[in-house]
């Protein structure tokens, strides 16, 4: 039966690709985020990422490896462990698994407890059963966005507040 799952899933993720993550984010909703993430980061000093993939890459298939593992080597190719305060937070979804993951880097980490995230991922599903990303990725977005102006504030709106990583989603 294992055998015949894995056999499954490779093929859903086989099947999934670039067309299947731009029909869930369209080119309009990709500006969108991207304009939100960018005002986003205007009140605070973390950095944030989406990403969206179809599908894992068949190295990870081979080992059975689950979603987490793929959003935390995304955190670190997308460099969002590499900002100033250790504050980024990568929000990830792996299509083919219906996944959703949160990945904070360790100076918010500290801060905002697993169950935080988990209720933030659970909120986003039921968005996402409805076929509704924008909502959810917006809420998830804003919600965030609340946690890291709590403890990453920008004291000074004329200080400078460098945007350390590119604001646009992943989408592969």
């Amino acid at each position: 039966m294992k055998l015949w799952t894995s056999f499954l899933r490779t093929l859903n993720h086989l099947w999934l690709d670039a067309d299947d993550t731009r029909s869930a984010i369209p080119p309009e909703m990709l500006e969108r985020l991207q304009r939100r993430v960018a005002a986003s980061e205007q009140r605070h000093s973390g950095e944030i990422r989406i990403c969206v993939e179809a599908g894992l890459p068949l190295s990870y298939l081979w080992r059975g490896a689950p979603a987490r593992e793929r959003a935390v080597t995304m955190f670190g190719k997308l460099r969002v462990w590499d900002t100033e305060h250790n504050n980024g937070v990568l929000i990830y979804l792996l299509l083919a698994d219906h996944a959703i993951e949160i990945v904070a880097d360790r100076g918010l980490a500290r801060h905002v407890d697993a169950e935080q995230w988990q209720a933030m991922v659970v909120r986003m599903a039921e968005a996402f059963k409805e076929n509704r990303y924008e909502d959810g990725l917006t809420q998830a977005l804003e919600e965030t966005s609340a946690l890291l102006m709590t403890h990453f504030a920008v004291a000074n709106a004329a200080k400078a507040n460098p945007n350390e990583l590119p604001d646009s989603p992943v989408l592969q």
